[in-house]
């Protein structure tokens, strides 16, 4: 792997710059999608008005008239009215759909729009007027859905204006249709449309609102360029910042990026955030060299102007085992010491290194599919929070609480009281993730994290086969307590030893094909 290095956001494009063959720069996917969400919102939202709106009218009519029976007929004006309600029901039944392009879904939106107009143009129009009324000219109903859904529907200037010219024209055309009905006669055929002529201002007008949207998407896709890394959908979300799937402009390889606000990096300006910068740098370097198949691999790295850190990784396919044991429940004894092992090969090579990860807890553990392999442990976060955490104790506590939600649960006693730490205060933290993955609970609860963190300090552990429903070997029971040992000379000498003495423990069978199976069976049937 190319020595990462610190790189510097691309300069921003101007229009003569979008794109190498002159186009314009594509609006993000995700912002398409949100996009569609709102077109399906709308289109049940006018569904419901048309069927409101029709019930109101039919309770008024029955109200002012004790016994005609008008009210109970139904007409045209009716099927047309029902006929707009069906065709919005459609288009969000259909855009509900999870796999729809939402490109396609908005340039469906835009024929929505036209028989929306067509639909509204003929229920204005149907009932006629007196012969002597004049075509006045006027906004209708018609105009205000053309600059609703310039707002709502993002699209090039010539389809929002081609459909808003369309849309427009449907009231002038619903016009000559009710006069071919013999229900007005209002004159010539120009009539029609100088009476609507407003509407067909404000399909100009909704050129140069899509316009804004449009750009305003744009400017957030040039925003989210990372050096050759182009962003995309966000996957994740944290205290420290997001997470967002990525690709390589030239090689199209998949990533993963995460970002770090720039207030993490140092709280003011100055001196402060340029030592920040240097130990984010020097720690990510070391992480980027570490070869563990079970460690994340780091592609890159760098600091925007902005003073935003971002890391780009591997993109993994799994889950985290918090969400692991959220979804599915405790581990059996057997499959948490194959992960554990895992986990324990990714930290010896880290320590060997003279890394110490600080934050070790479920949440930074990733579990999933490489390849072939099912049950596949990548360990996150290398140098992370090192780099971004302050040395005093007052800081390091909230930087704990603030950033890093959770983490106090995990950390070591001489981690809570600022002490020095070497590899052994991460196998706390492995302890303290065994006894989740074993049990479904923390080593200490309470309601409060000054409470939690006191009991680390201070209390001892009630062992896991105690507190959890499955069956804990004893030998198992016991290296997990001696893991969790307040003073790091009680602890495992090292994470090879901590992997070896996993190994010789009898818990039962845990092989590929069980891993195989368990992940076919609970995720990907379920997709």
């Amino acid at each position: 792997m190319a020595q990462p290095q610190l790189i510097a956001p691309p300069p921003r494009s101007t229009p003569a710059e979008i794109g190498t063959s002159g186009r314009r720069r594509p609006l993000p996917a995700d912002l398409l999608r949100q996009a569609s969400r709102r077109l399906e919102t709308l289109s049940l939202l006018m569904a419901a008005l048309y069927v409101v709106g029709w019930s109101l009218d039919r309770l008024a009519m029955r109200a002012m008239s004790d016994t005609d029976l008008r009210w109970l007929r139904l007409g045209w004006d009716d099927a047309i009215l029902a006929a707009n309600a069906v065709v919005s029901v459609a288009l969000f039944l259909y855009s509900r759909k999870s796999k729809r392009d939402p490109g396609f879904i908005l340039d469906l939106g835009l024929v929505y729009l036209v028989l929306t107009a067509l639909g509204l143009g003929l229920l204005i129009h149907w009932q006629g007027a007196p012969a002597d009324m004049p075509a006045n000219p006027m906004i209708s109903w018609v105009g205000v859905v053309i600059l609703i859904f310039a707002a709502i529907v993002p699209s090039t200037p010539v389809k929002t204006l081609v459909a808003g010219l369309v849309a427009a024209s449907m009231n002038p055309l619903a016009m000559v249709f009710v006069r071919a009905m013999g229900r007005w006669d209002f004159g010539p055929t120009s009539r029609a449309f100088l009476m609507h002529y407003p509407d067909f201002l404000l399909a100009g007008v909704a050129v140069v609102i899509a316009g804004v949207v449009t750009g305003l998407g744009r400017q957030v896709a040039s925003a989210r360029e990372m050096g050759s890394y182009q962003l995309g959908d966000m996957i994740g979300q944290g205290g420290m910042g997001e997470v967002y799937k990525a690709t390589h402009r030239m090689f199209a390889r998949p990533a993963a990026i995460k970002l770090i606000r720039g207030d993490v990096i140092a709280a003011g300006d100055g001196e402060a955030a340029r030592l920040a910068v240097k130990r984010f740098r020097r720690e990510a370097e070391a992480a980027a060299n570490l070869r563990s198949p079970h460690t994340v691999a780091l592609y890159d790295f760098g600091v925007t102007e902005d003073r935003t850190l971002y890391f780009v990784m591997e993109l993994l396919e799994g889950m985290d085992l918090q969400t692991l044991v959220e979804h599915h429940g405790p581990l059996s004894a057997s499959r948490a010491i194959h992960i554990i092992r895992q986990v324990c090969d990714s930290l010896e090579e880290a320590h060997a290194c003279g890394l110490v990860h600080r934050d070790i807890k479920p949440a930074n553990i990733h579990v999933g599919r490489v390849g072939l392999q099912y049950d596949f442990v990548k360990v996150l976060d290398f140098g992370l929070v090192k780099s971004v955490a302050s040395e005093n104790l007052e800081q390091s506590h909230a930087t704990a609480a603030g950033l890093t939600p959770g983490s106090p649960a995990y950390m070591s006693p001489e981690a809570l009281v600022g002490e020095t730490l070497d590899g052994r205060a991460d196998l706390y933290g492995v302890g303290c993730v065994a006894y989740y993955l074993i049990t479904g609970k923390l080593v200490f609860e309470a309601d409060t994290m000054v409470k939690i963190i006191a009991k680390h300090l201070r209390s001892e552990p009630i062992p896991p086969s105690q507190r959890g429903p499955l069956h804990v070997p004893p030998a198992l029971d016991r290296l997990v307590l001696a893991c969790l040992a307040k003073r790091p000379q009680d602890r495992p000498a090292g994470a090879g030893q901590l992997a070896r003495e996993l190994a010789a423990i009898d818990a039962g069978p845990w092989d590929e094909a069980q891993a195989r199976e368990w992940w076919r069976v609970n995720v990907e049937d379920r997709h």
